[in-house]
């Protein structure tokens, strides 16, 4: 799976601000970046009022399909609050890295913008997925931080804490459903085990891309 950050913070902390400058930063390096913003308070529309994406939408259609030479959007309706790593899976294809707005719930990587004068008031004081900050304020404590102004310093953390290891072989794992999160050492272990068995049979001699799916059958649904 693409792997991904999310950026958090308080309302006008700053953080649309600073992709601003992180998503120029790292694509001038190369990667490719998707960005997703979430908006746990408002609806929104993508599209304006008498546009004819919007009328079919208006009318009842569930999936509103816009597509172009150049762009392609869907707005579909939700049930619920989709899991930021639900959506990476979905929609990560032809990227190297998606950074999020938003999601402070989940056990996923966020970086913290902030402009609390105190430490005593920054998230990662409880949140142990926080792993850099983001702020023009000085702290007594064990994170990477970074300037408002140091895109490059904060473009160098992540590509070499999340990009750079996907150039030996990047791996992930879900279980019902859901992101495991790895330890290098168990991450290379069954990497290095995959690869080998896989690189065993015919036609597979050189695995680039390996997709595994184990689906168990429910025993309860049938006692």
């Amino acid at each position: 799976m693409t792997p991904f950050i999310s950026f958090i913070g308080k309302s006008n902390s700053g953080k649309t601000t600073f992709l601003e400058r992180l998503i120029p930063e790292l694509t001038r390096r190369g990667f490719r970046v998707g960005t997703i913003k979430h908006d746990t308070q408002h609806g929104f529309e993508i599209d304006r009022e008498g546009k004819d994406s919007f009328r079919h939408k208006n009318a009842g259609a569930v999936t509103t399909i816009l597509s172009s030479p150049k762009r392609l959007a869907v707005i579909k309706d939700a049930e619920e609050d989709a899991p930021l790593d639900e959506l990476c899976l979905k929609y990560g294809d032809g990227v190297d890295i998606i950074l999020a707005e938003g999601y402070k719930k989940g056990e996923h990587p966020k970086i913290e913008v902030t402009t609390e004068k105190s430490a005593d008031e920054l998230f990662c004081n409880h949140d142990k997925k926080i792993v850099a900050l983001i702020s023009d304020n000085d702290y007594n404590i064990a994170l990477p931080a970074f300037r408002r102004d140091d895109a490059a310093g904060a473009a160098d953390f992540i590509i070499k804490r999340y990009l750079d290891q996907r150039r030996y072989g990047y791996l992930s794992l879900r279980v019902n459903s859901r992101s495991v999160v790895l330890k290098p050492f168990i991450e290379n272990l069954l990497r290095d085990a995959i690869k080998g068995m896989i690189s065993s049979l015919k036609g597979c001699e050189k695995p680039k891309d390996i997709e595994i799916k184990i689906e168990e059958e429910d025993t309860d649904l049938h006692r």
